[in-house]
């Protein structure tokens, strides 16, 4: 199993499925590991991200890291956080920020990635098209929403989250009860599989 989960990340790395599309070139950036616990599904990288290939390596995961209670040494240990965004390459940007993550990735490496994953109790669900992808018709009207109900998913290992972006400022202040109501019960999860991994 290890030699072909090697194989299907090798594949992943070299992959030019849509470079045409991507303004940078493709440079895959993904964290995933058959021990992993828990899984940050998130949307696509950032220029900083794809300069470094380093996921999460810029203010967004300064955010997510402080919001899941753990260090940049957990965060990077394969083996214990998986980290699958929906598409794996920068997709360059738009008039709004960065632009949707490439709808190619996700068909051609996402299930495959997930099913060498068979211990993820714990799906961090950052962002609309994580959401679509892993939440479907389960989720709500909005984003706000579909955040509100987290216990309606959190059982299930499902937790949907708004995107820890500096730019999700405005939100943060507005809907106050995500950090008091959510994070301490998402952190006293990670730290539960974090301590029986």
């Amino acid at each position: 199993m290890t030699d072909q989960l090697d194989d299907l990340k090798a594949e992943a790395r070299g992959c030019d499925l849509c470079s045409e599309n991507l303004p940078m070139g493709p440079r895959p950036v993904f964290q995933i590991h058959p021990k992993s616990k828990i899984l940050v599904a998130g949307q696509a990288p950032g220029v900083r991200v794809h300069n470094t290939g380093i996921p999460f390596n810029d203010p967004s995961g300064d955010r997510l890291r402080q919001w899941m209670g753990i260090d940049k040494d957990v965060f990077y240990d394969e083996q214990k956080i998986a980290i699958l965004p929906m598409g794996f390459c920068y997709p360059g940007t738009g008039k709004s920020g960065d632009l949707p993550p490439r709808p190619e990735c996700a068909a051609k490496w996402r299930q495959p990635m997930l099913d060498f994953m068979p211990n993820i109790e714990l799906i961090l669900v950052i962002g609309q098209y994580a959401l679509k992808w892993h939440m479907g018709d389960r989720q709500k009207k909005n984003l706000t929403e579909t955040v509100r109900n987290w216990t309606d998913y959190f059982s299930d290992g499902l937790l949907p989250l708004p995107h820890p972006s500096p730019r999700n400022n405005i939100w943060l202040k507005k809907n106050d009860w995500f950090e008091s109501d959510v994070l301490p019960t998402m952190q006293v999860k990670i730290k539960e599989l974090l301590t029986a991994s």
